[in-house]
């Protein structure tokens, strides 16, 4: 299992534990992204090390090789100068040395494992946070939206409850009473002179009558009319 994997399973840990507590949408986008940032520099620091690492190794191995080589020639001038006893002992310490440098050839090889692992677990993160630096922000605009949405379907559920729908009615029938007020106002109002005089030009009974006593007062006849 890689480095980047049981990183992954931690933060998913971490993202059911979020969801599961109901956070903000927008907070648990953000913090899921800290973590994934979080994770990479982590991953970069220990990839660093193991290239460290590598780096000591080549240099112990090559050293190692150095002085096998050197024990060797060693190995060479004493039977040159006719000592096998001396010779032997360089022998013995060129082949400590060999076995040196395969160990920690061993060890290098495991190391750039390593590495190369780290390596394939940083483009991996670094493309899954690319990509969910994208997905927040269109998540975040997704849920402002949501959240809008929602408070308008609120309201437009609100407004449509009976108890609205009740103050509605009365404030209709306020109106209705007002009007039927206006319409009274208007019909009490006293009459002008003009609409007196209209009224009584439509009545004969009454025209003739007052002609009469207006003849008796001023005690002569009306005149008749043409």
């Amino acid at each position: 299992m890689s480095i980047f994997t049981r990183m992954s399973d931690i933060i998913s840990s971490n993202i059911n534990a979020m969801l599961d507590k109901a956070e903000d949408p927008e907070k648990m986008v953000k913090m899921m992204i800290q973590e994934m940032e979080d994770t990479l520099v982590d991953i970069k620091a220990n990839c660093a090390g193991a290239m460290a690492t590598e780096k000591r190794i080549q240099r112990e191995m090559a050293a190692a090789l150095n002085l096998g080589k050197a024990w060797g020639d060693k190995a060479e001038l004493a039977v040159e100068k006719n000592r096998p006893d001396l010779a032997r002992e360089a022998l013995l310490e060129k082949r400590r040395h060999i076995e040196r440098a395969e160990t920690l050839e061993n060890e290098l090889e495991d190391v750039r494992a390593v590495v190369a692992q780290y390596k394939d677990d940083i483009q991996q993160l670094e493309e899954k946070l690319a990509n969910a630096r994208e997905k927040q922000r269109v998540l975040i605009q997704r849920h402002r939206h949501a959240v809008d949405k929602k408070r308008a379907q609120t309201g437009i559920r609100r407004y449509d409850a009976a108890d609205a729908m009740r103050r509605f009615d009365i404030f209709e029938q306020r109106i209705d009473r007002m009007e039927a007020e206006a319409e009274l106002v208007n019909k009490a109002r006293k009459p002008t002179l003009d609409e007196e005089f209209a009224a009584l030009e439509k009545d004969d009974e009454i025209e003739k009558e007052l002609a009469a006593l207006l003849a008796k007062k001023q005690g002569c006849a009306p005149e008749m009319r043409q």
